[in-house]
């Protein structure tokens, strides 16, 4: 396995959205560590769960399926729009002969999310490229984040604590379409 995840094709995880889902941040393919550990944003210095945790009150530490769960109960789903690729390590420029998940599928099955935050530049250029007609749409509104890695340290964490807030809290509120 070990082998496959560094040199072979790997693969997203299964979504975790749920009905009460209005907001969607999609990664683009899970990193080694998330792989390994079979997480969502598993990486230590990963500002995902940090981030998702002040937003939504609960501590960033907690078990991963606690964390999971809490992050779909307060109205946030998590995917990755590449299924599968091959990728050596885990920065996303190397990202090669991907394959998408149906995330027009997905958007159809929860019609409550209102809002896809594409963790990064990679999520959004991947889901433009494979599902332009998603962007030609009132509803969901996309929005490329800033990116959570640890490789993207343009900005400090609390800029990018600012910017998912921003965007999130509104929407999770009902004050936003």
């Amino acid at each position: 396995m070990e082998e496959i995840q560094q040199f072979g094709e790997k693969r997203s995880f299964p979504p975790s959205v749920t009905p009460e889902c209005s907001v969607l941040v999609l990664g683009s393919l899970p990193g080694d560590e998330s792989l390994r550990q079979v997480q969502y944003y598993a990486h230590p210095r990963n500002a995902f769960w940090k981030i998702m945790g002040e937003l939504l009150e609960f501590d960033f530490s907690l078990p991963y399926e606690e964390r999971l769960r809490l992050l779909n109960s307060g109205g946030v789903g998590l995917w990755d729009v590449v299924a599968s690729g091959v990728r050596p390590g885990s920065l996303d420029q190397h990202i090669t002969r991907e394959r998408p998940n149906d995330i027009a599928a997905l958007l159809e099955r929860f019609p409550g999310i209102r809002t896809v935050c594409c963790n990064g530049t990679a999520s959004y250029k991947y889901l433009k490229r494979y599902f332009p007609e998603l962007f030609l749409r009132e509803s969901p509104r996309i929005i490329q984040m800033p990116s959570t890695s640890p490789a993207a340290a343009r900005l400090s964490y609390d800029q990018k604590l600012r910017a998912y807030g921003e965007v999130i809290l509104p929407r999770l509120q009902g004050m936003a379409e």
